[in-house]
């Protein structure tokens, strides 16, 4: 984008995910960045802790950043990590009791070897992040690591989030601010109705299919989780009779076992990733045709709780559709609306009478009142999302 299309249109942070492809080096240094990020998160936990008991306040952000100094005196390692990463922990263990104080989550919880904490940010001071060649990023510590899809940034870069997937491969997600293109005003307006047969039903008529992407890998993914099931009661076996003879032994010390878990990943991340570019295709193209985006509010963990169809609504995504129709209509200009649920399937979108609850199986609404007849269930329910934005 040029400097004459910049003008006039709005900036915005954008996460852009990339690929990383680190030498065995890199790597080495990416796992002990990682567990230096989760020893200073426990150090902290600790003291906040020990404050509590104490009868002390709880230390904010700020003064955590403060404690880096006197922590690195103590402990000296600590000075190979990348410092900028230290206080992003500090940052989200704020954020972690900040929750916590508004009843949102439990106490934040101490990081477990066991369960390492698979994620660290770096902050871009003084271009310490920057491209190269479209093929290559420069980053603090990590120097020059080989990548794929730099070439979709072209921001103010922010900072990077270098995360490493259950599959062992290595990500970063990008935050760059830049310019995004105002999207022309075309006056229409658009109610969904969420579902599971279908995935979003629109006023308009138009009905996006529930794609069922893991039927595809589904006996790829049963063979390899079966593999990893056998293999994991084996390895177990063997640590409790290796256990006996003095020797101790842990579950990543088994190479087939690794290598079953990290297949499963894959396919799992394979499934996740042809889902999320779905949606994507589907919101981007619905906030171009549509100035004003009407929408259920559901609460997914309510419904959730009917066990028959718990599965199915967790499979639909509603709440990444959510997710990505608020960001990208503040993006280009337009309007997302939240409105209520309630009776939606039950009044009629002409005469806006209750008639009642129906069970599933019926997919046709009849109108005993205004005698409307043949409309289909869940676009009545989508045009009645629709009208309640105004009502």
């Amino acid at each position: 984008m040029t400097n004459a299309e910049r003008r006039g249109n709005p900036m915005v942070l954008k996460g852009i995910k990339i690929k990383l492809y680190p030498t065995e080096k890199q790597k080495i240094f990416i796992d002990r960045n990682l567990a230096l990020n989760r020893f200073v998160w426990n150090q902290l936990l600790a003291m906040q802790g020990a404050r509590h008991e104490s009868g002390g306040r709880y230390v904010g952000k700020y003064a955590m950043h403060n404690l880096m100094k006197p922590l690195k005196w103590e402990f000296p390692f600590l000075k190979e990590a990348d410092s900028t990463s230290l206080e992003y922990t500090s940052d989200d263990l704020d954020a972690a009791f900040q929750r916590f104080f508004n009843k949102q989550n439990g106490y934040p919880r101490f990081k477990s070897r066991k369960r390492p904490k698979s994620t660290y940010t770096t902050k871009c001071i003084n271009n310490s992040i920057t491209v190269v060649d479209n093929h290559y990023i420069q980053m603090p510590k990590l120097k020059l690591v080989k990548c794929h899809g730099a070439h979709r940034i072209t921001g103010r870069i922010m900072h990077a989030t270098i995360r490493k997937e259950p599959d062992g491969s290595y990500t970063a997600t990008i935050l760059v601010e830049e310019a995004v293109l105002i999207l022309p005003k075309t006056g229409a307006i658009v109610g969904l109705d969420m579902g599971i047969t279908h995935l979003v039903i629109q006023s308009d008529g138009y009905k996006l299919k529930n794609k069922q992407f893991e039927r595809a890998l589904a006996k790829q993914k049963r063979i390899w989780q079966r593999k990893f099931a056998r293999r994991r009661e084996r390895a177990l076996r063997e640590i409790a009779a290796a256990k006996a003879n003095g020797v101790e032994l842990q579950l990543t010390d088994f190479k087939n076992l690794q290598k079953a878990k990290q297949q499963v990943a894959r396919i799992n991340k394979r499934i996740k990733n042809q889902r999320l570019n779905y949606l994507h295709h589907y919101t981007t193209q619905l906030v171009k045709e549509h100035d004003i985006i009407v929408m259920e509010d559901l609460k997914t963990k309510n419904l959730m709780k009917n066990h028959h169809l718990a599965r199915s609504i967790a499979d639909a995504s509603w709440g990444i559709i959510k997710n990505l129709l608020t960001y990208k209509c503040a993006w280009h200009k337009k309007e997302l609306i939240l409105v209520k649920p309630h009776y939606t399937s039950q009044t009629c979108s002409h005469c806006g009478m209750n008639t009642g609850k129906k069970p599933l199986h019926i997919r046709m609404f009849n109108c005993p009142h205004c005698h409307t007849v043949g409309i289909d269930r869940d676009i009545n329910a989508a045009v009645n999302i629709r009208n309640k934005a105004f009502a």
